[in-house]
């Protein structure tokens, strides 16, 4: 198969779909991988290592486009990408369709065969491909919501973890799935208050049995996060329902309850966020603030750590590249619920229901386009 790795263009997204160590495996398999010219710099790879790797170097993301049969991508394609897509074309990237109506409907224009990374789901309803970023953005969570508790950036002026005779900042954390678990291990790890909402009791079990003495749980429920909202310093919205948006779980009128100076991260910006007052922001302008309330809802957040965000993903995203690329989208797929599961829009039609009864769309059972 040939495999184009275009160049990401959106704002400040410096990871690339596929490390030359990726495209080596792939190439001696007898595939052929196309990059961009430039596409791996901003994780630390130069255009060499892929073509000491056995790939192929192309000047422009045209020109990439125009000759793969597959496109793996990181991020969703962006407007200026749409035509740039053929019909029947695999793309295989995160997409969060049901955040982006424009998205949705230039990819059954396109009739492209679209597999999305956050809809893959294994038999215990994990996310294998969603796992690696829920990781690193989980983590990073707290690195920026330490950060904007500074002083300098509009905080409360505190230090998370407090010091001997003064106490820790209060962590809330809506949602105990990986991000969620990861934000938790973080900021426990420096010595935050920390509370850790889920509407699971299992999923609470299990996190108050592996979670140090300074993390706390309690059931997710309207009455609790009021409460909580309140004394808290800051509020990470850790909450996903694969394929499908996001439901707000702190509303406009609950800002104005939270103390001047809190921080926000609602890492659910890609599916529409938690946060009904969240709207996306870059890397380059990551922050507003509404009541009083600092909101940190950069859409790519791993895209600021690219080096470390590339590898996981290739770790993740490869294994299933490969079965696609040996088999083709529709014996792979055929074959395997799992990466099944991951089929959004093919020529035309939307196969995943998450996607449309967000906009009301027919929807078409994906066994009718693997025939």
């Amino acid at each position: 198969m040939i495999i184009g790795v275009p160049k990401e263009i959106k704002n400040n997204e410096n990871r690339v779909a596929l490390t030359p160590a990726g495209a080596a495996e792939l190439v001696k398999r007898g595939h052929e991988v196309y990059v961009q010219a430039t596409a791996g710099n901003g994780s630390g790879f130069a255009d060499s290592e892929y073509e000491s790797a056995g790939g192929k170097i192309l000047p422009a993301i045209e020109a990439v486009y125009n000759i793969a049969e597959m496109i793996m991508k990181v991020k969703e394609p962006i407007e200026s990408e749409y035509d740039l897509i053929k019909e029947g074309q695999l793309v295989y990237t995160y997409f969060h369709f049901a955040s982006s109506e424009p998205l949705t409907r230039a990819m059954i224009r396109r009739k492209a065969v679209c597999l999305a990374y956050e809809t893959v789901e294994l038999e215990d309803r994990s996310l294998p491909l969603l796992i690696p970023m829920s990781e690193v953005a989980g983590r990073m969570s707290i690195h920026e919501g330490a950060k904007y508790l500074e002083r300098t950036f509009g905080g409360r002026g505190m230090l998370l973890g407090g010091v001997p005779g003064v106490l820790p900042a209060k962590v809330l954390i809506l949602g105990g799935g990986i991000v969620g678990t990861e934000a938790a291990k973080m900021a426990a790890g420096l010595g935050a208050d920390v509370t850790i909402m889920d509407i699971s009791l299992r999923r609470l079990r299990y996190l108050d049995d592996i979670m140090p003495a300074n993390v706390k749980t309690q059931m997710s429920n309207d009455y609790n996060i009021r409460s909580q909202v309140k004394v808290s310093d800051v509020i990470v919205g850790a909450v996903l329902i694969p394929g499908t948006k996001a439901p707000f779980l702190i509303t406009k009128d609950m800002l104005k309850t939270m103390e001047p100076g809190t921080v926000m991260i609602d890492v659910a910006v890609d599916q529409g966020g938690c946060i009904e007052t969240t709207v996306p922001t870059t890397h380059d302008h990551p922050t507003y603030v509404i009541d009083g309330v600092i909101h940190y809802t950069v859409a790519n957040m791993p895209g600021a750590v690219p080096r470390t965000s590339t590898i996981a993903l290739t770790n993740a995203t490869l294994p299933y590249a490969m079965d696609l690329a040996a088999k083709g989208w529709k014996v792979a797929c055929s074959e395997d619920e799992a990466l099944r599961k991951g089929l959004n829009i093919v020529n035309g039609k939307v196969v995943y229901k998450g996607v449309a009864e967000a906009f009301g769309l027919p929807y078409n059972e994906v066994s009718g386009v693997l025939r």
